[in-house]
């Protein structure tokens, strides 16, 4: 594990990342989702994909990262965007999960690869309204300290920067943002995945027009044990 300090604006962000692979000219990118860090994503792929040069980065505010205030997605494409540029590795490949793959996107490589990706916003259940009213509500009578109990399971553990950041990013839809990717795409989704159902997989890949979408057994954590299959697909879809 490796530490490097980059700035974006005027404020300072420490990242902790990992690199696999030195020597291999070609690079690929993981970026994990919500309630994960690189440990999940190197535990997956480290022992596949061996002609690139892994990188692993926790996102800010995740694993070993700092974060200063809550960041929008945008916020934090800029900054993997001065990391990458910080250690000279511009990847061929960059593959996300959930809210990783959000960041992929953002970051228009030649190619992505998408698990289980966020991104798509679907009309939400009405039990879900009511709990963002409600905690509107606490949080107007300065109630944070209730804030968990109203909390997704994605952020239960977290601290309150992180549920703010989490409320910023759950509703951007990014779905303009799919249409106009001109690179290469390879979809993989769970198909019981219940936090970022199959039904915006499908709506991905009618927005990108290159992509290829897998639907495989499992919830939104399907991937962990498809680490072949995956490097398989991203071998014969993607490598030039």
């Amino acid at each position: 594990m490796a530490i490097k300090n980059v700035t974006v604006g005027k404020t300072q962000y420490s990242l902790s990342y990992e690199l696999l692979n030195h020597t291999c000219e070609k690079s690929i990118l993981f970026l994990h989702g919500w309630g994960a860090d690189k440990e999940l994503m190197k535990g997956v792929f480290g022992k596949f994909l061996k002609d690139y040069r892994h990188i692993y980065l926790d996102l800010p505010g995740f694993g070993n990262s700092s974060i200063k205030e809550a960041l929008n997605s945008f916020d934090v494409k800029d900054i993997v965007k001065e990391f990458l540029s910080s250690i000279g590795k511009d990847p061929q490949i960059v593959v996300g999960h959930s809210f990783g793959g959000k960041i992929a996107l953002l970051l228009n490589p030649e190619n992505i690869v998408l698990l289980s990706s966020s991104g798509i916003v679907l009309p939400k259940r009405l039990w879900v309204k009511m709990k963002i009213a409600f905690f509107k509500i606490a949080k107007f009578f300065a109630l944070k300290r209730f804030y968990k109990i109203f909390a997704s399971k994605d952020v239960k553990d977290m601290n309150f920067t992180m549920y703010e950041m989490f409320k910023k990013v759950v509703d951007e839809d990014m779905s303009e943002y799919f249409r106009d990717y001109k690179g290469r795409a390879i979809l993989f989704w769970g198909k019981d995945d219940s936090a970022t159902p199959v039904i915006s997989a499908r709506k991905i890949n009618t927005l990108i027009q290159k992509s290829t979408l897998f639907e495989l057994e499992g919830d939104h954590f399907f991937f962990l044990n498809k680490g072949g299959f995956i490097e398989e697909k991203i071998i014969r879809n993607l490598k030039d």
